[in-house]
């Protein structure tokens, strides 16, 4: 299974770096490679419509790697248990694709997010999912994805390689 997790960090010229580590199983072990696309303009952000800055950026740094079969975003799916659409159900209708939404704090009306406590962490991570994964479906598998810190290894690479403070590693793709 080809799994990606995917951060857009925007920078301040209207710009943005987005990342991508691919895996090759939902637990993110085996990092299989690296892609990261630098945005020069994005559309502004808009208050209740977040997927219209980012997703433009996220589909161009998929464009750089393999097909996926699960995608992991920073951030939530779904934005209340009637399913309002976040980023996550956005991306999961656009690249037709189960994506699951990992946030690091709570969304007020986000009340059915679960709640997961990696390793020794008490703030726990908010999960959500889009795309025809039952939400503890997703729950599990953030729970069990690579590291022992609260923010899994994947998460905390793809945020680094979006904040420009990591280069990729050479694509260990086989070509």
């Amino acid at each position: 299974m080809t799994v990606g997790a995917v951060d857009v960090h925007y920078d301040d010229m209207g710009g943005a770096k987005v990342a991508l580590v691919v895996c090759a199983e939902p637990s993110f072990s085996t990092v299989k490679s690296e892609h990261v696309a630098d945005i020069s303009r994005t559309v502004p952000y808009e208050s209740g419509a977040l997927f219209k800055r980012e997703l433009p950026c996220i589909q161009a740094v998929l464009a750089l790697g393999p097909p996926l079969e699960l995608l992991v975003i920073d951030g939530y799916a779904t934005l209340d248990p009637q399913g309002r659409p976040g980023l996550g159900a956005h991306a999961a209708e656009a690249l037709d694709l189960p994506v699951i939404g990992v946030a690091k704090s709570p969304f007020h009306t986000a009340t059915h997010a679960v709640k997961v406590i990696r390793g020794v962490a008490t703030r726990p991570l908010y999960v959500t999912a889009a795309g025809g994964l039952e939400i503890v479906d997703a729950a599990r598998i953030v729970a069990a994805m690579a590291g022992s810190n609260r923010i899994p290894t994947a998460l905390a690479r793809v945020d680094r390689l979006a904040r420009g403070r990591d280069r990729p590693a050479v694509d260990r793709e086989a070509r």
